[in-house]
């Protein structure tokens, strides 16, 4: 989940902008199970923050691949102008209509964000598009679903998505969480099971999107993410695997949400 797209992508994009193609261009379908991070699929932000409502500065050292799970860490380390380090790691290419989907387990933790999502913005040459799970950590109980088009939020506001039950907290085992992007509509799923469909078209992105994953906190969205509880320790978001299926393929491997449909 990225906000003030006018300014928040510029570290982030350094030597690997491009050329958007359309949202319904055929891109390859592909499963990460993170035996490495792949520097080809992958680019970790380092050294800047995002907006003035984060206490963390993005850090390299806070993405790493760990026996098979992406680890992606919030630290009480002082870094750059801020005094926590967080990770977020977003694909090279951006993706277009398809199913978006991962398996990850996060901390807990009142004023952390544990975000999967795609992302679009000015930086890349795009309008801003988004399509959001975010897990907020003061209660692992509940994922908030959302979109943001052409840099206005489908639900009105930051911070007002819609909220769904998870079938266990998120700090208790691993979450299947999946997106299907049409141009009429997004499915949203939690372990298999359809949780919501956004199908007004005002509310649905139209542009390719890189898929990101990221973990930070903040001292103000207090109403939205809860009081900042300060750690001693490291804490991280892990992620089992993630991978996309363009729009129109059928069932690419055993654990994805296409393949239980066609039991």
């Amino acid at each position: 989940m990225l906000r003030n797209v006018s300014n928040v992508m510029a570290g982030a994009v350094m030597g690997i902008m491009l050329i958007t193609p359309a949202a319904n261009a055929q891109q390859a379908s592909f499963f990460d199970g993170f035996d490495t991070l792949s520097t080809s699929r992958w680019y970790v932000s380092d050294g800047w923050a995002t907006g003035e409502y984060r206490n963390c500065t993005w850090a390299a050292g806070q993405v790493r691949a760990v026996d098979g799970v992406l680890e992606v860490g919030f630290a009480p380390v002082p870094y750059g102008e801020r005094q926590n380090s967080c990770g977020t790691v977003q694909t090279r290419q951006a993706f277009g209509h398809g199913t978006f989907e991962a398996r990850l387990k996060t901390p807990a933790g009142s004023g952390l964000n544990a975000g999967f999502f795609t992302y679009i913005g000015p930086n890349q040459g795009s309008p801003h598009d988004e399509i959001d799970f975010e897990i907020l950590l003061r209660d692992t109980s509940e994922v908030q679903t959302t979109t943001w088009v052409n840099g206005v939020s489908g639900d009105g506001r930051m911070g007002s998505g819609q909220t769904h039950d998870l079938p266990y907290p998120s700090d208790s085992d691993f979450i299947h969480l999946a997106a299907t992007w049409t141009p009429e509509k997004i499915d949203y799923y939690v372990n298999g099971e359809k949780v919501r469909t956004i199908d007004d078209g005002f509310r649905i992105p139209t542009h390719p999107q890189r898929i990101f994953f990221s973990l930070w906190g903040t001292d103000t969205l207090v109403d939205w993410m809860g009081a900042f509880e300060p750690i001693e320790q490291a804490v991280h978001m892990e992620v089992d695997w993630v991978a996309y299926t363009p729009l129109g393929e059928e069932c690419q491997f055993p654990q994805s949400i296409l393949c239980a449909r066609t039991q």
